[in-house]
C-alpha cells in the first residue's frame, strides 16, 4: 500500500471514527489502539489467516461474512461467536447463519496466537473486523488502516440475527431497509459493501429458487442469464439437498476485484440480491454498479469508507462490555485452564 493511500485511508478513517465513533466519554476508535499494548495484533491476524489460506481458499470471505453478520445484529461487539449457554441463544443457530456462516476456528486460531502475545488485550469484536481487512488485501483487493478499540458484547440475540441479516433471496427494497436500519446509506454503502461477494463460494440452496420455481409455476428468474443458469442448473439438482457450493464470481472467485460487477451487468449475478442491484428498473443502484465496473479505482474507495462506517455500528467502548478471553464464551463462562477455552464452535 502506497503512503498516500495509507495517509488517505487514515484521515478517512479518523474522520469516520469522530462522525460514527462511540460515546465521547468512552472514546473513539483509532487505528492506533494497541500500538502501546499489543504493536504487532495486524502481522499476528494476518500470518494466522495466511496459514489457513493455505489450506482453504475460501476463508477470507468468510471471515469478512463474519464481521458483516456481526455488526448488522446489535452492532460490531462479537455477538456472533458466542455460543449457545443456559442463558444465551446463539446467533450461530439463527436461520441466515446455521451452517452457513464459517472460520471460528480460524478466529480461535487467531484469539490465542493473540492470547499468547498480549494476553486479555485484543477484543473479538477487533479481530473480526482486523480479520476483514487482511481477507481483503490477501485476495488482491485495497487495504486501509482499520480503526480499533472495540470492546465485546456479554449476550447474543438470535431473534434479532434472524430479523435484521440482508438475506440473499430479498427484493432491493428489503436489503436497502436493513441497511438503513443500521445506519448505513441506501445507495453507495448496499452496493459498494455488495462487492464483497467478489470472492467466496454459496450454497445452492441460496439461490436455488432462481433456476426451477422463481414465481411458484415453475420458471426460472428473467434477469439470470439462460447460459449461466444452464451451468447453475448442472451444478444444483432440483430436488437436491442444496448443499452443494459453487462461486459467487464464476470469473474470479478467490479474487478481490471489480469483476463482481461486470457480472452483474451480463445478468451472472449468483444471488438474487446481488442481480437486483442492476436489472431493477430505476434504481439508483445501478449507475454505480456501472461505475465500479468501469473503475476498480472508484469502488475500493468506496469500499473502504462504508466497511468503516459498518465496522463502526453501535460498537462498545472504554469501560462497556469486555474483552473475552475466549470468544465463543462471555467470561463468567470461561475456565481458566480449561481444554476448550478456544473452541467457538457449536
Amino acid at each position: 500500500m502506497s503512503s498516500s493511500s495509507s495517509s488517505y485511508c487514515t484521515v478517512i478513517g479518523l474522520f469516520l471514527a469522530f462522525l460514527l465513533g462511540g460515546s465521547s466519554c468512552n472514546g473513539q476508535l483509532t487505528p492506533t489502539f494497541y500500538n502501546e499494548t499489543c504493536s504487532n495484533v495486524t502481522s499476528i491476524v494476518r500470518g494466522v489467516i495466511e496459514t489457513a489460506l493455505l489450506t482453504d481458499t475460501r476463508i477470507g470471505a468468510s471471515l469478512i461474512r463474519l464481521h458483516f453478520h456481526d455488526c448488522f445484529v446489535d452492532g460490531c461487539d462479537g455477538s456472533i461467536l458466542l455460543n449457545n449457554t443456559d442463558t444465551i441463544e446463539s446467533e450461530k443457530e439463527a436461520a441466515p447463519n446455521n451452517n452457513s456462516v464459517r472460520g471460528f476456528g480460524v478466529v480461535d486460531d487467531i484469539k490465542t496466537a493473540l492470547e499468547s502475545a498480549c494476553p486479555g488485550i485484543v477484543s473479538c469484536a477487533d479481530i473480526l473486523a482486523i480479520a476483514s481487512e487482511a481477507s481483503v488485501s490477501l485476495a488482491g483487493g485495497t487495504s486501509w488502516d482499520v480503526l480499533l478499540g472495540r470492546r465485546d458484547g456479554t449476550t447474543a440475540n438470535r431473534t434479532g440475527a434472524n430479523i435484521s441479516l440482508p438475506a440473499a433471496f430479498e427484493t432491493i427494497e428489503a436489503i436497502k431497509k436493513k441497511f438503513s436500519d443500521v445506519g448505513l446509506n441506501t445507495s453507495t454503502d448496499v452496493v459498494a459493501l455488495s462487492g464483497a461477494h467478489t470472492f467466496g463460494r454459496a450454497r445452492c440452496l441460496t439461490f436455488s429458487n432462481r433456476l426451477y420455481n422463481f414465481t411458484g409455476v415453475g420458471d426460472s428468474d428473467p434477469t439470470l442469464n439462460s447460459t449461466y443458469l444452464a451451468t447453475l442448473q448442472g451444478i444444483c439438482a432440483e430436488n437436491g439437498t442444496g448443499t452443494d457450493l459453487t462461486n459467487l464470481d464464476l470469473t474470479t472467485p478467490d479474487a478481490f476485484d471489480n469483476n463482481y460487477y461486470s457480472n452483474l451487468q451480463v445478468n451472472e449475478g449468483l444471488l438474487q440480491s446481488d442481480q437486483e442491484l442492476f436489472s431493477t428498473v430505476g434504481e439508483d443502484t445501478i449507475e454505480i454498479v456501472n461505475n465500479y465496473s468501469a473503475n476498480q479505482t472508484a469502488f475500493f474507495a468506496d469500499f473502504v469508507v462504508s466497511m468503516i462506517k459498518m465496522g463502526n455500528i453501535s460498537v462498545l467502548t472504554g469501560t462497556e462490555g469486555e474483552i473475552r478471553l475466549n470468544c465463543a464464551a462471555v467470561n463468567a463462562n470461561t475456565t481458566s485452564g480449561s481444554d476448550g477455552l478456544l473452541h467457538s464452535s457449536i
